[in-house]
């Protein structure tokens, strides 16, 4: 089945939600650092779902979506080891490979060859974002980002979460690409500073 059959399909068997219940994500990381398959198949299979949606928010193309999540657990595969769940949340982590793949192929590939905009794709599976916030590390996240402007915390979900660049972000909010810069850096600094004070 292709991650865009098994993306459309939320009650297909072998892809539960992104939060099984006992699923501790972080042990099965370790797990796959030792070089245990059957953990990176539980992952593979709890996460693939939920990670493909991700990934064609991002690149709004589902080969580039299937690539960047393939790349992602290849990428798992290969250096679980450098996970530190002391630095930050597995799922995090986990959505952050996928993110960055995604926004790696969108550079190679230009934006300009992405296809036409993809339908919304029928997903019973937790956003992202929202599992994270209801996380012990996500509440204070939540809590911090609540502090931001209304304006400063559209742009940073919007490029942390969506995946948008900068020039992105300057071109669909019509201000200078420099500002931009400046705003995201200054909020990151008060997000870094209100959830490390």
């Amino acid at each position: 089945m292709s991650f865009a059959s098994a993306a459309a399909a939320p009650d297909t068997p072998g892809y539960p939600s992104l939060d099984p219940p006992g699923d501790d994500l972080a042990a099965l990381i370790r797990a796959t650092a030792h070089g245990d398959r059957a953990a990176f198949r539980r992952i593979y299979d709890s996460r693939a779902r939920r990670l493909y949606a991700v990934a064609l928010r991002i690149t709004r193309q589902s080969a580039l979506a299937a690539d960047a999540v393939q790349d992602a657990f290849l990428q798992l595969w290969r250096n679980a080891g450098q996970f530190d769940a002391a630095r930050g949340h597995a799922e995090a982590w986990l959505l952050s490979l996928v993110r960055y793949r995604a926004l790696d192929l969108i550079r190679r590939h230009g934006r300009e060859t992405l296809g036409a905009t993809v339908p919304e794709i029928e997903d019973e599976a937790p956003d992202p974002l929202a599992v994270l916030l209801t996380s012990s590390d996500g509440k204070a996240l939540r809590r911090c980002l609540e502090t931001l402007e209304e304006d400063r915390r559209r742009l940073i979900l919007r490029a942390f979460v969506d995946g948008l660049s900068h020039q992105d972000l300057a071109a669909a909010t019509k201000q200078p690409l420099g500002t931009i810069k400046s705003w995201i850096r200054r909020a990151l600094h008060a997000l870094k500073k209100c959830l490390d004070p």
